[in-house]
């Protein structure tokens, strides 16, 4: 997913730590022409505009947003409630608005919503990694393009790993999150689903499952490493 543009230069805390638990990437921008300078080559994915630090400015981009040739990125904009009278005569600066203090909860119900709108949306549906992909609504995996035969609690194990790369879950752990607690079943459980797992990936995509001594087991790397 391409950047959001974030004004002002630097946020305000209490925004950035809401586009942040949203897992959203976002870039600070300070003005119209730096907002052109750094835009990606597909274009940014949204704006998140805060009209409370300097009102003027934040406007002044809005507009300036507004005017490129370029599809236009859905807008956010964030006021203060004394601001909420000056939106009326502003309406086509932004698609939505929301009130300093809203939770991260809202800012990310908000911008969800207006980059569906657009198709950039983050994808909840599928995990993939390399040639691994699953489906979360139709309980599809696929490997390297061939279907997966899974059972209910191999597909629910593969999803649990698949959805943490790179991070090692004991069996106990793995009992408990996959399973759940109620359930009563050994260590082996986890060994044999495992085995079954791996065979159904077959030798060439197994390793993407790896045995840690002594620990447990990992999924593939983090998605951060080089």
């Amino acid at each position: 997913m391409e950047p959001l543009l974030c004004f002002p230069d630097p946020p305000a805390a209490a925004l950035a730590s809401a586009l942040d638990a949203a897992s959203y990437p976002w870039l600070a921008i300070g003005d119209a022409d730096r907002a052109a300078r750094a835009e990606p080559s597909d274009g940014w994915a949204g704006a998140v505009v805060s009209a409370v630090e300097n009102p003027d400015g934040a406007f002044a981009l809005c507009r300036s947003l507004r005017k490129r040739d370029a599809p236009l990125a859905p807008l956010l904009l964030v006021v203060a409630p004394h601001q909420l009278a000056e939106l009326e005569l502003r309406e086509d600066l932004f698609d939505d608005f929301a009130l300093t203090g809203a939770t991260p909860e809202e800012v990310e119900a908000r911008l969800g919503h207006l980059l569906w709108r657009t198709g950039r949306g983050k994808r909840h549906d599928v995990i993939a990694y390399g040639p691994l992909a699953l489906n979360l609504e139709t309980y599809q995996a696929v490997v390297a393009g061939r279907p997966l035969d899974l059972t209910f609690m191999e597909y629910e194990l593969l999803r649990f790993l698949a959805a943490h790369p790179g991070k090692v879950f004991t069996r106990e752990v793995l009992l408990s999150r996959v399973w759940g607690y109620e359930y009563f079943g050994g260590a082996r459980t986890v060994d044999v689903h495992i085995r079954r797992l791996r065979a159904k990936l077959g030798e060439e995509h197994a390793h993407l499952i790896e045995t840690v001594r002594s620990v447990g087991y990992r999924f593939g790397r983090a998605r951060w490493a080089p």
